[in-house]
């Protein structure tokens, strides 16, 4: 069983079209203060971000944002926060969120979500953290990437224990489940899939 204590969660400064995405995140974000689990995210107030800090917070949940100070002059900041860490650029703001989070999910979003999250897959998978991994499926919005993750399996290009690394759910809850039931592979180093 994982012990997770904190959380870091990828997700948009929009809330997509479909209003079950806004309303996943204020899901989780009611689980996460409901279960005493600190959740670590990008520190904005707008879009899915706002929306699961604010769900947190009014849960009594603990909320620590990590931003670049670049963005503060936006009025994105979410001032409400337990903690707001300030931080020099993107690299810095990715590493902190790392070293402060048990565990890591994505939410629905764009470019940026995707980003980041396929980063911490690479570093699970060169074996520089045994961090659980998920992606909240909500309304289906991850069906084609997990789709393209078995098709790189099936192309020799990811090996079927770094697809292991990536779990996923459609309720928050399930996921939860899953990332503490998760447990790292024993040899964690990366290899090259063999050629047939």
């Amino acid at each position: 069983m994982t012990d997770i204590r904190s959380l870091c969660v990828f997700c948009g400064a929009n809330t997509g079209r479909d209003p079950a995405f806004l309303a996943g995140a204020q899901r989780l974000g009611t689980l996460l203060g409901g279960e005493g689990i600190t959740l670590v995210y990008g520190g904005a107030s707008v879009g899915t971000m706002g929306a699961l800090a604010d769900a947190t917070l009014a849960a009594g949940g603990r909320v620590h944002g990590v931003i670049p100070r670049q963005h503060l002059g936006d009025e994105i900041a979410h001032e409400g926060l337990t903690e707001l860490h300030v931080v020099e650029s993107m690299h810095e703001r990715k590493a902190l969120m790392g070293e402060l989070a048990d565990g890591f999910v994505a939410l629905p979003g764009g470019l940026g979500t995707l980003e980041e999250f396929a980063e911490v897959l690479t570093w699970s998978q060169l074996g520089l953290h045994a961090k659980p991994t998920g992606l909240l499926d909500t309304a289906g919005y991850y069906g084609h990437f997990l789709r393209f993750l078995d098709h790189a399996v099936d192309e020799g290009f990811v090996r079927p224990a770094d697809r292991g690394i990536v779990l996923s759910g459609t309720d928050p809850a399930t996921l939860l489940e899953r990332m503490r039931a998760w447990e790292p592979a024993q040899d964690q180093r990366w290899e090259p899939v063999e050629s047939p």
